[in-house]
């Protein structure tokens, strides 16, 4: 992996390449599965995938966990179920995870206990010559400014220590206060914010490619942001929802990207 960095007005923050191996024959591209134990079909479907896809790598670009306050919460017995799916999966195929907005305080130790490569956000990936700008997507929604505020405090790095002082059950309370104030303000706000397009071109043109991979606005599909400029939306994941069941992984192979359902134990 390599650093870089660009400048300007929506500047690109430092960001890291990767290479993908060449014989590897296809990549998977998840986020936002919000794993919780209140979520069983979710987490049952996100297990079997991790397990049994046939693609050589797993990319998870962010919100992996419903919530994560720290690499302590290990120890919780749904916590470690996870962390135990990650470091089976991790022995059999390549796996990668890049950061949310839930899940920014997944650190080293729970990467490195399970296997896992860090992606910082945003990431370049090189796989059979295609240049992808990779990234959670939530820096690119400039319009929620009560959410960049939100966002700049708790990526700071005083803040993440001060949190991390506390003891495990107090985080697990803020925690749960921030969730409950978040909900009712997307049940406010019905939507998601989407990515602001200028931005998201900006970045794409400093870091030389002409395709973006993001997830968090839960608004799946792919579309031209400008000429020339094509970004690739993840699908969240929630297969516990009666009303509106959904899961869709974003695979790409050296023919192109195709959208495929998650596999299962004996596809």
């Amino acid at each position: 992996m390599a650093a870089g960095s660009a400048a300007g007005t929506t500047a690109l923050p430092a960001y890291f390449e990767f290479e993908a191996p060449r014989d590897w024959r296809a990549i998977d591209f998840i986020s936002d599965i919000h794993l919780a134990p209140t979520l069983p079909r979710t987490v049952d479907a996100w297990r079997e995938h991790l397990l049994h896809t046939p693609a050589d790598a797993v990319f998870i670009l962010g919100d992996l966990f419903e919530v994560w306050v720290g690499d302590d919460a290990r120890c919780l017995p749904f916590e470690q179920e996870c962390a135990e799916v990650l470091a089976e999966a991790a022995s059999r195929r390549s796996l990668a995870f890049m950061a949310g907005n839930r899940d920014f305080l997944v650190g080293s130790r729970l990467l490195r206990e399970t296997g896992v490569m860090g992606l910082a956000d945003p990431t370049l990936l090189d796989a059979w010559g295609r240049r992808l700008l990779l990234t959670h997507g939530d820096a690119l929604c400039l319009e929620d400014t009560e959410y960049q505020g939100y966002r700049a405090q708790v990526r700071d790095p005083a803040w993440q220590r001060d949190f991390l002082a506390r003891s495990l059950a107090e985080r697990l309370a803020i925690a749960a206060d921030i969730r409950q104030r978040s909900a009712s303000r997307q049940d406010e706000a019905a939507l998601y914010a989407d990515v602001d397009a200028g931005a998201a071109v900006a970045w794409m043109h400093a870091i030389g490619s002409a395709e973006l991979v993001h997830g968090h606005t839960h608004r799946p599909g792919s579309e031209t942001l400008a000429p020339g400029y094509k970004r690739h939306v993840l699908c969240d994941w929630d297969l516990d929802d009666a009303a509106r069941p959904r899961a869709e992984v974003l695979r790409l192979t050296r023919d192109g990207f195709e959208r495929v359902p998650p596999t299962a134990a004996g596809a």
